[in-house]
């Protein structure tokens, strides 16, 4: 049986000493646009209108979602609200609204600025409501570097609309974090 001392070795205190140093220093953030940006918090509402109105028959349809963050917290205490806008063609029906997809969302804040926020995104439909979410990276401007994810919770449309006039929109809450 050997004897160990209980005295740590020459690169075990070399280690523990630059740990305390690094423990008790002062971080000075580099400057740079993502340390620009503190990670954000944001509510509103968001309306999605469909033209012509969606039916049971998959068609093409132009759909323009409008968001508004109306109420907004970031870490630097700049961002206060911001606007999202989107018009895309779809080949839907009432059948396939609730499918995945991918896009590219702009939002435009208060402050000038804005971030581009590539996702994915899908729906589920519970308790008469449509919950849809969107994640990402926001891949340009403000909070670039950062992660996104968006939640969107309208009403359930109202399935007897797609055997005559068709679904033609919906409005809800939306909450949005960048992280």
């Amino acid at each position: 049986m050997t004897s160990r001392s209980s005295r740590p070795r020459r690169g075990v205190r070399a280690l523990i000493s630059v740990a305390a140093v690094a423990a008790f220093s002062v971080a000075v953030p580099a400057a740079g646009p993502a340390q620009a940006a503190a990670p954000a918090q944001c509510q509103g509402t968001e309306t999605v209108t469909y033209s012509p109105g969606v039916t049971f028959t998959p068609r093409d349809i132009e759909v323009t979602v409008s968001g508004n963050f109306s109420s907004c917290l970031d870490g630097a205490g700049q961002v206060t609200s911001g606007t999202y806008g989107e018009r895309f063609t779809i080949f839907a029906g009432c059948n396939d609204l609730l499918d995945g997809f991918e896009a590219v969302r702009v939002v435009e804040w208060n402050t000038g600025d804005s971030s581009a926020i590539d996702g994915a995104g899908s729906s589920t439909a519970v308790a008469g409501q449509v919950i849809t979410t969107f994640t990402g990276p926001v891949v340009q401007g403000r909070f670039q570097g950062r992660s996104a994810v968006q939640t969107v919770t309208l009403v359930q449309p109202d399935l007897l609309k797609c055997l005559t006039t068709g679904l033609t929109g919906a409005n809800g809450v939306t909450t949005l974090t960048i992280t």
